[in-house]
């Protein structure tokens, strides 16, 4: 459990407090509610982008990093589709150091031409060397722009091409950042051996007089439901083939979430799991295979990924996945294993729990999701799935027109 308190300021921030009393350190994580899902079309990468800028200093603090390495700490940040995160651990007797810190570059980011243009170098190297020139980089990003062809999930947070970052100028930056980094748009979440009500109290002092810059928020294309089976094949200079399937699934909140979780972990949750024992060792057909959901929080995917040994052919791994799946929605699993897989989560969140950042990150997350609390009933919603709720879910999930295959051939 991560007993906490919440506050909501005058402008908007959202502030969650819990008391670690085992800890010397404190976390101080702030989430701001924008990732790739909220970018134009025709501007993508900014968040991304967002992620290092933050980073470039504001009018007041020329050097972030200086003042945290000052006071004992480390920071770090991470941008994905949903949300930009942004996380810091000191010795809790410097937490004002964060939050004095934080709230500067909430609203007094330096945006010059010239750190622009150096971050903008920096975002289109990363793209190249990850994306571009890595084996198996682009896969990613054929395949969501297989699986999706409306929403902003067709893209990954990298953005769709580089030169969207390349043609970026100052003002589309500049009001990116207005639009999406103030108060209302955030979640400062704290951990430390410190009261929470002083924590809240520090919040306050720290973030109350900020101005807030509420903007409209710009409704979200959905997908429309897929209906009919997408394959794409492609030819790379790489060591093997890989075949991938994907399969429209519900998203962060649905009922299902779980169930596809945990689906997911007794398909490829270690060396006993059923993909890897059956595909890997006893048919010798995949040198790897995994299975994996999304978790995004708009609707997102249920993935089945393998790389093909060279006596395979890219349709033997398709009819072993299918046979998989067949599996799955006419055989109840088996209470032990089962059982072996939820102990797996349980074990994981607790000991997840003894990390103070992760109990500030948790924090922050589910609160963007809407309900802080969750990450006190996670544990029991994974306990509640059955062997029927497991074949409900693949019964209705894993159907031919849901899915999008992608043939990564090696040349």
């Amino acid at each position: 459990m991560i007993p906490y308190r919440r506050k909501t300021l005058a402008n908007g921030l959202t502030v969650l407090a819990n008391r670690d009393r085992q800890s010397k350190l404190a976390a101080v994580n702030i989430l701001y509610k924008v990732g790739a899902r909220n970018e134009n079309p025709g501007r993508t990468g900014f968040a991304h982008l967002f992620e290092h800028l933050m980073f470039r200093g504001t009018r007041s603090v020329e050097n972030f990093d200086l003042p945290v390495q000052m006071a004992s700490g480390d920071n770090n940040a991470f941008t994905n589709n949903d949300y930009t995160d942004f996380y810091m651990t000191l010795p809790a007797a410097n937490i004002e150091t964060a939050l004095w810190l934080e709230s500067d570059r909430i609203e007094g980011l330096d945006i010059t031409p010239e750190k622009l243009e150096t971050e903008k170098k920096v975002v289109i190297e990363e793209y190249r060397q990850r994306y571009l020139n890595q084996p198996y980089g682009d896969q990613t990003l054929l395949l969501r722009a297989l699986a999706y062809k409306t929403h902003p999930y067709r893209w990954a947070a990298i953005g769709l091409t580089p030169d969207h970052i390349a043609q970026a100028t100052l003002d589309d930056v500049r009001e990116f950042y207005r639009t999406h980094y103030h108060p209302s748009n955030a979640i400062l979440s704290m951990s430390a051996d410190i009261e929470k009500e002083r924590m809240l109290a520090l919040a306050e002092k720290w973030f109350g007089d900020l101005p807030d810059r509420p903007a409209a928020p710009c409704p979200i294309p959905q997908e429309p439901p897929q209906t009919e089976a997408r394959r794409e094949e492609v030819q790379r200079d790489v060591p093997a083939t890989t075949v991938t399937v994907a399969y429209a699934m519900g998203g962060r909140l649905s009922p299902d979430f779980y169930t596809a979780n945990l689906v997911s972990d007794l398909l490829s949750g270690g060396d006993s799991s059923r993909l890897y024992t059956r595909l890997v060792k006893q048919r010798r057909l995949l040198s790897s295979v995994n299975a994996y959901i999304t978790g995004d929080l708009d609707p997102g995917l249920f993935i089945f990924t393998g790389q093909l040994l060279p006596q395979t052919t890219p349709e033997q791994a398709e009819e072993a996945f299918r046979e998989e799946i067949e599996t799955l929605c006419r055989i109840p699993a088996e209470a032990r294993e089962m059982q072996k897989v939820k102990n797996k989560f349980e074990a994981n969140t607790l000991f997840g729990e003894l990390n103070v950042m992760n109990k500030a990150m948790n924090l922050g997350f589910y609160e963007m999701l809407g309900d802080a609390e969750l990450a006190n009933r996670e544990v029991d919603a994974y306990g509640a799935v059955t062997a029927d709720s497991i074949l409900d879910f693949s019964r209705r999930t894993f159907r031919p027109e849901r899915s999008s295959t992608l043939i990564y051939r090696a040349k």
